[in-house]
């Protein structure tokens, strides 16, 4: 049975290409980052933004390789952690932990960074004492529900809204450009604005990295796709397109449309984004843009909760600790990881609610945020690790050497630079906790794996095996 592919419970062919596209290209939230996020990339970029986004973009490219590769001969819906399994268990052990820091911290984007944004556009409402809890259980309730209902109506929403919001973002970035005229100018393509200083391009790409994060997680729906092992590797393929197009373009408006020499004043604006386009389009652009960043939010949520209910899903039927919590069921009718689901939803409103009470809505996002982006770093960085073990197991690696073992390493050095400059020099307080704290996560992850590896290698052989 061990080497044959299993019968999945999910709803096997329930959605297709495009959905599994929008999965992936919801978690990078493009809206988002143009309207607020690219400040971290500009801040150290300067005029050399769009230089730094793409080369963020060419990046995570590399990192895609892993589940690019990885979808064409493993069907599971555990994605990264599944495939780190069939590498060996004990990868798998650590992939999930490592991710786990992710999937518990990095909701706050969307639970605390939805009060944030709005906090931004009208400070009226920040003046209204825990009104931001409001926003936090209409986001949180919303991506749980719609993904309760089923995978497909779930992302239906995230295809529509999706492909409308990278619409929107190319169209209005060329009439931007085109607004500007003789304006335009390629020096953002190089660091000419930082006098060709290196350094502060590659610094800023480290932030524009993060956010491209996920783009993979179509696989996380890999048993619920048509033709899966063809369709998977397409969908994060044109997921990525999708995303350069609609993050590298308006970065290059955004840049000269704020002025290349005067980014510094851009990186320290709470909303330059919405400045800008109220600036080039007036307030039907602004008021678009507005609207799809409260949209990316909402469609960020709704694809988190498929992916994490379906990797701790996963790892749940495999036998893991996720068993005993009867996270291996699906609904009866809908045939969602419904169990998984609750779990998952209950865990993060608490720790959002919390900490959000304790330290504001925003700076609890950031804090939170912190933890996320160190743990899905060390789960790329295993991942890749994975790949490489896989295909020399399986007497693969000789003839794909650079897919399966060059670009891998490289990707994960490239991972451990970010890595390191994401904590050094360590931050200061409170952010230096989140940083310790995590390391403490990442050196118990190593620890459950050896534990796993020497007292219940059963459960181990069998992890990560196809449902087809």
């Amino acid at each position: 049975m061990s080497s044959e592919a299993r019968r999945t419970q999910l709803r096997r062919g329930a959605v297709a290409f495009w959905h599994a596209v929008f999965q992936s290209f919801s978690f990078v939230a493009p809206a988002g980052d143009v309207a607020i996020l690219l400040i971290g990339t500009a801040a150290f970029a300067l005029g050399a933004t769009p230089l730094a986004v793409l080369l963020a973009w060419l990046i995570y490219g590399l990192w895609i390789v892993v589940p690019y590769e990885f979808s064409k001969y493993i069907v599971n819906a555990g994605s990264y952690y599944a495939y780190s399994a069939r590498a060996h268990g004990t990868l798998g052990v650590v992939a999930l932990w490592y991710w786990m820091l992710e999937q518990i911290t990095g909701p706050a984007f969307g639970i605390l960074g939805l009060a944030g944004f709005l906090y931004l556009i009208s400070p009226l409402i920040s003046r209204i004492p825990y009104l931001w809890i409001a926003f936090a259980v209409i986001i949180w309730a919303f991506g749980f529900i719609l993904s309760y209902l089923g995978i497909r109506p779930s992302l239906e929403y995230l295809m529509y809204t999706g492909f409308a919001e990278a619409l929107f973002l190319f169209i209005s970035a060329l009439i931007i450009i085109a607004m500007l005229g003789p304006r335009n100018t390629w020096v953002v393509w190089t660091p000419e604005p930082l006098n060709w200083n290196w350094a502060p391009v590659f610094f800023g790409a480290i932030f524009s990295i993060l956010d491209f994060t996920g783009l993979g997680t179509a696989t996380t729906v890999s048993e619920e796709v048509k033709d899966p092992r063809r369709i998977i590797r397409w969908a994060i393929v044109t997921a990525w397109i999708l995303s350069g197009l609609a993050l590298i373009v308006p970065s290059y408006a955004l840049t000269v449309g704020w002025g290349v020499n005067q980014m510094s004043s851009y990186a320290s604006s709470p909303d330059p984004g919405l400045i800008v386009y109220m600036k080039y389009l007036g307030l039907p652009g602004w008021a678009l843009l507005v609207a799809f960043t409260i949209n990316s939010y909402f469609s960020y949520m709704t694809a988190k909760y498929n992916a994490v209910s379906r990797i701790w899903f996963s790892s749940a039927r495999d036998g893991l600790w996720f068993r005993r919590l009867g996270m291996d069921k699906v609904h009866p009718r809908y045939k969602t990881p419904y169990r998984a689901l609750i779990w998952f939803a209950s865990i993060i409103l608490i720790i959002n609610i919390v900490t959000g009470i304790i330290m504001g809505p925003t700076n609890a996002g950031i804090w939170l945020l912190t933890f996320a982006g160190l743990g899905i770093i060390a789960v790329h960085i295993v991942a890749n690790t994975a790949l490489t073990v896989y295909s020399y197991r399986n007497g693969m690696l000789r003839t794909n050497w650079l897919k399966h073992g060059l670009i891998p390493t490289v990707a994960s050095i490239l991972g451990a630079v970010v890595f390191f400059y994401s904590v050094y020099p360590l931050p200061s307080y409170p952010y230096n906790v989140a940083v310790i704290a995590s390391f403490i996560w990442l050196v118990i992850g190593a620890v459950l794996a050896i534990y796993y590896w020497r007292r219940h290698p059963d459960i181990l052989v069998n992890a990560g095996l196809s449902y087809e």
